[in-house]
C-alpha cells in the first residue's frame, strides 16, 4: 500500500482553519480526505457538513470524506485510520490534521518521523499555517505559539486581508518573511484556495527544491559581501532593504522566531559537519523549528539535501550538480533565539 499523504493545518484561533477545511472538503476534487481534529476547537467542522450527529469517533461524511475527533493520542488516531483503510473498512486518499489554535506543530510533525508504525503508513507532506491579517501583529507580539506556527510553515495563508489597509498587510508579510523566508505567502479570502496550494507541496520531501525567496537572498548579498552571508538587524534597527521599501514607514518587530542563511562556495567536510550539527541539535534542538539546506559536500558530485525539525534531522543524496552550475551550499535555519554567530562560525569551520 502506498504511503498516505498527511498535511498539518495550524494557525491561531479565528484565523480561518475551519473555513479553509470546509472549502477543501466541499470542493469536488474527487479526493476522499480524512480530517483529524483536536476537539477543543472553537467550532467543530462537523456541525454543518456532517450528515449525522453521532458520538462515534470516526464519522463518514456524505461526500465520502471522513471526520475523526481525537479523544486521546494523535498516534492512536492515525494508527486506527490506517488500520481501517488496510482492512477496507474506510476509504480515503489523504489525511489533514487540524491542530488547536494554541498547538505547537513541532511534536505533531515529529510523530511522523519518530514512530515507525506511523512512518510505515504515512508521508508527512507539509505544514500549512493560517495567519489572520487583522489580529496577527498582536498575536505575534504576545504569543510565542503564533510565532512558532509561522516558523514551522511550508506555506503561509493570510486571511482577512480585506479587513486591513494594504500597507498593514505589507508590513505583516515583511515580518513573516523575516521569521520564515522559505514559506511562500498567499492572501486567501474565505478559504478560497486552489488545492494545488494545499496538497502535495512536499515540504518534507528531502529532494524537494529548497524554497527561499530569491529576493531574500539578494538582500543578504547586498548586506554582506564575503562567503558567509546572513541577514539580521540589531534590536530595533530600521529595516531599509530596497525590496521592502514602500511609501511611508516600516515598523520593526524584534521577534524571537528568526531565520538566517548560511552560504558558502567552499565544500563541507562531511565528518566535521555531521559532528557540528549533532552538537548544536543536542543543545538547541528544542529551539530549532525548521532547518533545511542544499549542501556542497567534499567527495561527491551530487547535491546533499538536508533538513530537520527540532532534534530530528536527515540527509539524502540529491541530483548531480549540473555542468557549469556553481556549487554553493545554502542552509536556512529558523528557530527561537538561536545564536546566529555560533551557528554561522561553526558551519564555516566545517568547510574543507
Amino acid at each position: 500500500m502506498s504511503l498516505i499523504p498527511a498535511t498539518i493545518l495550524t494557525g491561531f484561533l479565528g484565523s480561518g482553519k475551519t473555513t479553509l477545511l470546509k472549502r477543501v472538503l466541499e470542493e469536488a476534487h474527487g479526493q476522499k480526505i480524512a480530517i483529524i481534529e483536536n476537539e477543543f476547537g472553537e467550532e467543530n467542522i462537523d456541525n454543518e457538513i456532517l450528515v449525522t450527529e453521532s458520538k462515534e469517533q470516526i464519522i463518514q461524511m456524505n461526500n465520502g470524506c471522513i471526520c475523526c475527533t481525537i479523544r486521546e493520542d494523535l498516534r492512536e488516531a492515525l494508527q486506527l485510520l490506517a488500520a481501517k483503510k488496510r482492512q477496507g473498512l474506510l476509504d480515503f486518499d489523504r489525511v489533514v490534521i487540524e491542530t488547536t489554535g494554541l498547538a505547537d506543530p513541532g511534536p505533531v510533525a515529529q510523530t511522523f518521523f519518530m514512530d515507525d508504525e506511523i512512518a510505515e503508513s504515512y508521508l508527512l507532506d507539509s505544514i500549512l499555517t493560517l495567519v489572520d491579517a487583522k489580529h496577527a501583529m498582536t498575536q505575534l507580539d504576545e504569543r510565542q505559539e503564533a510565532r512558532r506556527q509561522v516558523g514551522f510553515a511550508d506555506q503561509i495563508f493570510i486571511s482577512k486581508t480585506d479587513l486591513v489597509a494594504a500597507d498593514e498587510v505589507e508590513d505583516l508579510m515583511h515580518r513573516l518573511k523575516h521569521m520564515n523566508p522559505r514559506a511562500p505567502q498567499k492572501a486567501v479570502h474565505f478559504g478560497e484556495v486552489a488545492l494545488s496550494e494545499v496538497f502535495d507541496l512536499r515540504g518534507f520531501n528531502l529532494n524537494a527544491k529548497l524554497d527561499i525567496d530569491p529576493d531574500f537572498l539578494k538582500e543578504e548579498a547586498q548586506d554582506h559581501a564575503g562567503s558567509e552571508q546572513h541577514h539580521d538587524h540589531a534590536p530595533g534597527e530600521h529595516c531599509d532593504h530596497p525590496s521592502h521599501q514602500h511609501a511611508g514607514h516600516h515598523h520593526h518587530h524584534e521577534d524571537d522566531v528568526k531565520s538566517f542563511v548560511f552560504r558558502s562556495e567552499r565544500a563541507f567536510d562531511p565528518a566535521k559537519l555531521e559532528d557540528f550539527l549533532g552538537a548544536i541539535v543536542n543543545i538547541y534542538g528544542p529551539r530549532m523549528l525548521r532547518y533545511k539546506g542544499v549542501l556542497f559536500m567534499n567527495g561527491t558530485d551530487r547535491k546533499v539535501i538536508f533538513q530537520g525539525v527540532h532534534q530530528l534531522m536527515g540527509s539524502d543524496l540529491g541530483p548531480n550538480w549540473a555542468a557549469g552550475e556553481p556549487r554553493v551550499s545554502k542552509m536556512v535555519f529558523i528557530g527561537i533565539d538561536l545564536p546566529q554567530d555560533i551557528f554561522l562560525q561553526g558551519m564555516e569551520q566545517c568547510l574543507v
